[in-house]
């Protein structure tokens, strides 16, 4: 069992995380009191988790954190539950980009690039380096959008995304830019959604059990174009357009001729162009006022592919039954200028209605509390 010592260095902290984007001055430097949002709500550090990326929290408390730049997967406890961890845990280590958790039966499931692995009983052995079962080890093995968000859905069916293996490209393995579903020992495998350039986040209306997604738009057009998506999936074998369409009205000039928007499921909201929607989770909790009941927060890990940055953000998208109003930043703060102090990547809400937001260029969790 390996503990995290939270007076370490920042260049200690950069080591561990194996970011893909370079550590600078401002890791370690992150301020919460920067982070702007409605009146009422409060942001604070929860936990420093090397590489925070997708998240899920355990049915007695205990946060489950995968990875991406790195290799491990860890186990945030608050012991004393004063929404501060206590101890940062190694539960897995040696995998490879390990983004995707989920917990079912008490089991803790993991997704790798090509591989998903259960470990059982987790509340129970998370200290004790556990060995895992492989539930299904036939994914593709390409780590461009090789990272995985899995979740279970109503249907108690795990809902596994492939992402497409390029910027833009036709491939003939048709699990590629879809989204699959499998039961939870890895059985009925099949494709639920196509055209998914590359989920990293979805969620199910608490309401209708309808799936809602975020994906990332193509690179290499612009600064403009196209925009990132918030998708909506009522029913099985849709086609949300890549790469032959992207969001309402943009052909690819590679891949679009010949094709019309008409053949598509369009997005439900487009977003903001290379945003880089993640996480994505409808608020059910009854700490936030009630205007945010059934709304949906959206991490925006921020662009890359832009001559100016933009997201870095939690934004919200509101809605009414099925059909949104508006979408509108929720809490900024992390991208001042062209300088970047953290990417938002998940959310997961607590038991009493607050928020956790992973970061993984900070390499923290914040958790979003209201009171009026």
């Amino acid at each position: 069992m390996k503990k995290y010592n939270y007076s370490k260095p920042a260049a200690l902290i950069c080591l561990l995380s194996l970011a893909l984007i370079s550590c600078d001055s401002n890791i370690g430097q992150i301020s919460t009191d920067e982070i702007s949002m409605p009146p009422g709500f409060i942001i604070e550090t929860y936990a420093d988790v090397p590489n925070a990326r997708s998240m899920v929290l355990s049915e007695n408390g205990i946060l489950f954190v995968g990875t991406r730049s790195s290799d491990k997967v860890y186990a945030v406890v608050d012991n004393d539950n004063d929404y501060k961890a206590d101890e940062i845990i190694v539960v897995a280590s040696g995998l490879r980009m390990p983004n995707g958790v989920a917990i079912r039966d008490g089991a803790l499931y993991v997704a790798e690039v090509s591989r998903i692995l259960k470990y059982e009983n987790i509340e129970n052995t998370f200290r004790d380096n556990p060995s895992p079962v492989i539930v299904r080890d036939d994914f593709p093995t390409e780590s461009h959008h090789g990272w995985k968000f899995i979740r279970f859905g109503p249907d108690e069916k795990l809902y596994v995304p492939v992402g497409a293996p390029c910027n833009v490209c036709l491939e003939s393995d048709e699990r590629f830019a879809s989204i699959t579903r499998m039961n939870f020992d890895g059985t009925d495998f099949e494709i639920f959604a196509n055209g998914v350039r590359n989920t990293v986040g979805f969620d199910w209306h608490p309401v209708t059990n309808e799936l809602w997604f975020t994906d990332n738009g193509r690179d290499m057009l612009g600064d403009n174009i196209p925009p990132d998506e918030l998708n909506h999936a009522p029913a099985k074998d849709l086609h949300f357009g890549f790469p032959f369409w992207h969001g309402t009205n943009v052909p690819d000039p590679e891949f679009g001729s010949g094709h019309f928007a008409s053949e598509f499921t369009l997005p439900a909201q487009e977003l903001g162009p290379h945003v880089a929607s993640l996480g994505m989770r409808f608020y059910t909790g009854n700490m936030f006022p009630a205007e945010y009941k059934n709304q949906i927060f959206i991490a925006e890990h921020g662009s890359w592919n832009r001559s100016e940055k933009i997201g870095y953000r939690i934004t919200l998208v509101r809605l009414n039954d099925s059909s949104v109003i508006s979408y509108e930043p929720f809490a900024e703060g992390w991208l001042k200028g062209e300088s970047v102090s953290g990417r938002p990547v998940d959310i997961q809400q607590m038991p009493d209605g607050s928020l956790l937001v992973s970061d993984d260029f900070a390499g923290k969790i914040y958790r979003i509390s209201y009171s009026n």
